[in-house]
C-alpha cells in the first residue's frame, strides 16, 4: 500500500496534523507562524516544523508532497463576525492558493467555516483550478464522531476523478465521556456575574445527564470562560467552566496529546483546532484515492 505525504500550512496546534496521521498520511511539514503553537507541534511530532509567516515563504523552497492542507483562519470568514461588522474575509487564502498553484499536487485540502461560501472570489479561487475534479462537503459536523455542535466547509481537489465518501461514525462520545472526575476548576468572577445575568447574555449550560450538546468550541474562551458551562454536581457551584482537557475531548484530541504555553493559550489552540477525527476521515479517504 502507497503512504501519502502532506505538508500543512497554518498547521496550528496540530489537530489536523494528528487527524491525518492517525488515517495513516505521512505528514513531511507542518507551517505555522505562532511560536506557541509551533513548540505544542514539536512537541507532539517528528515531522518537521517550520515557524514562518506564509506570506513570506516561498513555494519552491517547501518539500514536495502528494497533498497540501491549509486550515487558514476562519475569524472574518464566520457569521459572528457580522456582529463586530468584521465578515470581511482576508487575503491569507491567495498564498494558500499560490502554493496550491505552483506545486499543482496530487490533492489538495482546505478546511474552513461554512460562511466562506458567502465569498465567491475565494470560492472561486479554490474551486476552479485548471485540471483538478473538487470535492465539497458543507457542512461537515462535529456531532458525527463528538457531543459539540461544529460545522465546517471541506473542499478537496483531486487530479483523478473518485467519489470521496461523507463521513460515518459508528459511535458518537458523550459529554458524560469526557467529562473529568472532581477537577479543580477556578469559579471566577465572570462566571458568577454571567450566572446572576448581568450580562447581555447568559452562558450555554450542557448537563452531561441530560444528554445534552455542547455549543461549538472557541478560541474565544481564553478569555471568558463564562459563556460555556457545564453541570458537575461534583463542584461545589454545581456548575463550572471546561477544563483545556475536556476541551480538547471535545474536539477528539487524546490525552496522550500536549498542549504548550498557559492555559489561555492552550484554550485558544484547541478552539482554533480542527476536529481530530475529521481530519481521519479525510486522510482514510485520500489514502484510498492513492490506493
Amino acid at each position: 500500500m502507497y503512504t501519502p505525504t502532506a505538508n500543512t500550512y497554518f498547521s496550528g496546534g496540530g489537530l489536523m496534523d494528528l487527524g491525518l496521521s492517525l488515517a495513516g498520511i505521512q505528514i513531511i511539514q507542518a507551517l505555522e507562524i505562532d511560536p506557541v503553537c509551533v513548540d505544542t507541534l514539536k512537541r507532539n511530532f517528528t515531522h518537521a516544523v517550520v515557524q514562518a509567516d506564509i506570506s513570506k515563504v516561498t513555494v519552491t523552497d517547501q518539500p514536495e508532497s502528494d497533498v497540501i492542507v491549509g486550515t487558514y483562519p476562519c475569524t472574518k470568514y464566520s457569521a459572528i463576525a457580522d456582529i463586530h461588522g468584521a465578515r470581511t474575509g482576508d487575503e491569507l487564502y491567495l498564498h494558500f492558493f499560490r502554493h496550491i498553484a505552483l506545486r499543482q499536487p496530487e490533492a489538495y485540502v482546505l478546511e474552513n467555516v461554512p460562511g466562506m461560501l458567502k465569498f465567491p472570489v475565494v470560492m472561486e479561487a479554490m474551486s476552479k483550478l485548471p485540471g483538478y475534479f473538487i470535492h465539497i462537503f458543507c457542512p461537515v459536523d462535529a456531532l458525527t464522531w463528538l457531543p459539540q455542535r461544529r460545522e465546517r466547509l471541506i473542499l478537496v481537489g483531486t487530479l483523478r476523478k473518485i467519489n470521496i465518501s461523507e463521513p460515518r461514525a459508528t459511535k458518537r462520545v458523550s459529554i458524560a465521556d469526557i467529562i473529568e472526575s472532581r477537577p479543580d476548576v477556578e469559579i471566577t468572577e465572570a462566571v458568577k456575574n454571567r450566572l446572576a445575568g448581568r450580562y447581555r447574555d447568559m452562558p450555554i449550560i450542557t448537563d452531561p445527564e441530560k444528554g445534552d450538546i455542547a455549543p461549538t468550541c472557541v478560541a474565544h474562551y481564553a478569555k471568558d470562560r463564562s459563556t460555556r458551562l457545564v453541570v458537575d454536581k461534583s463542584h461545589p457551584n454545581k456548575v463550572r467552566p471546561y477544563t483545556v482537557r475536556e476541551y480538547a475531548r471535545l474536539m477528539g484530541v487524546p490525552d496522550s496529546f500536549q498542549f504548550s504555553g498557559t492555559e489561555n493559550q492552550q484554550f485558544r489552540q484547541i478552539g482554533n483546532g480542527v476536529v481530530v477525527q475529521l481530519g481521519e476521515w479525510i486522510g482514510k479517504e485520500l489514502i484510498k484515492y492513492f490506493n
